[in-house]
């Protein structure tokens, strides 16, 4: 079929009895079309073959259609991170409903990122961008302002925003898990920390120290790991081999979790008899670990939704709000348990 041949919007129209206008409106899912009309031009499009044209589209609303997710971290390391694919999919789960668009760019620092975010925003390729892993003082806030490209942020900065937040509370989460520990009685409690200069990575660290504070407890030993599974590995190793060794550990991951559980079996050190284990994200493989672990349940699918329609509101002209999700939760199972005598 050539460009020629193929259904246009005004054929949806003739065929359904109605204005291009109101086609336009009922395939972009807008308000305005009766409900009765929608479903008539629906068929007809069904019916007539139709398919949008994404360039048509974005040349006769100035819009790209598109929304941007701009990645610094090791591309190795992303595949790694279980929290990415299931954001993403959700996220993708409403746009493709839409009929819009992910750009996602992977790059190795954060100059190149600033650049990324620059010529998204310049070259007109996205109509807006999720901001993910906020770092203290983030400074992308100010520069997303500046060349006026809207965004979402996961979670809420720590810095003035005029953008909308999509936050879960993970603090609560990390607060449970330790409190689970000492009530079994536990009192050296470590853990393994993100990078500092990740948000997340410092709340999830406060709230262990608050937490063991709140207890009358000193923190234990705070190790900064990187997130994967070798960093993990190495900081479990570096704990155990101290001279009075943690009963029990917190890991601001699943991935540095399992990775600790396997050093501790590899030792022939017994999980939960001599070392309780905690994660963060209760991935799928969590509960089939063995033992299976004790960690945080958090909803990336349902972020990446929400996430999304957030972003496609302020794209469309919408009023912006922070949007709370519900709370991470324990979700406790067998790697957890009382300190050996």
């Amino acid at each position: 079929m050539t460009t020629r041949d193929r259904p246009t919007i005004a054929d949806v129209a003739r065929a359904a009895g109605v204005s291009k206008g109101a086609v336009s409106f009922a395939l972009n899912g807008r308000p305005g079309v009766a409900e009765e009309t929608r479903a008539r031009i629906l068929a007809a499009a069904r019916a007539l073959g139709w398919t949008p044209s994404h360039r048509a589209r974005a040349l006769s609303s100035s819009r790209a259609f598109a929304v941007g997710l701009v990645m610094s971290r090791p591309p190795e390391l992303l595949g790694a991170d279980p929290f990415f694919p299931s954001f993403i999919a959700g996220a993708e789960a409403v746009l493709v409903d839409r009929q819009e668009a992910l750009v996602l760019q992977v790059v190795p620092g954060r100059e190149a990122e600033e650049d990324s975010y620059r010529r998204l925003a310049a070259d007109g390729r996205v109509d807006g961008v999720f901001l993910t892993d906020l770092r203290v003082d983030d400074p992308r806030i100010a520069l997303l302002e500046q060349i006026s490209l809207p965004a979402v942020t996961l979670g809420r900065p720590d810095v003035d925003s005029t953008f909308p937040a999509v936050v879960v509370d993970e603090r609560s989460g990390i607060a449970a898990a330790v409190a689970h520990l000492v009530a079994l009685g536990h009192e050296r409690i470590a853990h393994v920390a993100g990078p500092a200069h990740f948000l997340h990575g410092a709340t999830r660290r406060a709230a262990w120290e608050r937490t063991l504070v709140d207890a009358g407890l000193p923190p234990g030993r705070c190790l900064v790991a990187d997130f994967s599974a070798a960093g993990g590995a190495r900081a479990t190793r570096e704990l155990l081999d101290t001279g009075e060794p943690p009963t029990a550990i917190v890991y601001a991951n699943d991935l540095m979790a399992t990775a600790g559980l396997a050093v501790a079996m590899e030792r022939g050190i017994d999980v939960p008899g001599q070392l309780s284990i905690t994660g963060f994200d209760d991935t799928e493989i969590a509960a089939h670990l063995r033992p299976p672990l004790t960690t945080v349940r958090t909803d990336a699918f349902g972020w990446g939704k929400v996430a999304a329609r957030t972003l496609l509101d302020l794209i469309d002209g919408k009023p912006g709000a922070d949007v709370e999700m519900p709370p991470a939760q324990l979700v406790v199972r067998a790697s957890t348990a009382p300190p050996a005598p």
